[in-house]
């Protein structure tokens, strides 16, 4: 994939992230974004970062102590690993941390 081709899907992917946070009361779950950075932050002070890495082409997610590597499959980004899906990760993960499902 070029690598204005990559751009368009990862700053989607980094939207579509914002928007759903933004459904969040911030005394929950608070974000904040740079260039190519969305920070989730929680009232405990923990944060949760996702993250474009244009060299390799792919979106970094990390909670806690793990981290995950996404690419773009041609449909959505998944993991390099295991083949999850990252919207689904971070609604699990955010979700876990909450006490509460939620869905992205």
């Amino acid at each position: 994939m070029d690598r204005t081709t990559y751009l368009q899907h990862a700053d989607a992917c980094l939207g579509r992230v914002e928007d759903w946070l933004e459904t969040f009361d911030p005394d929950e779950l608070d974000y904040a974004t740079a260039d190519g950075v969305v920070k989730l932050e929680f009232p405990d002070g923990v944060t949760y970062v996702l993250n474009r890495q244009a060299a390799s082409q792919q979106m970094w997610f990390a909670a806690g102590a793990r981290a995950w590597h996404y690419v773009w499959n041609g449909s959505t980004w998944v993991c390099d690993r295991d083949g999850h899906d990252l919207f689904a990760n971070i609604a699990a993960v955010v979700g876990a941390k909450l006490g509460r499902a939620v869905a992205l």
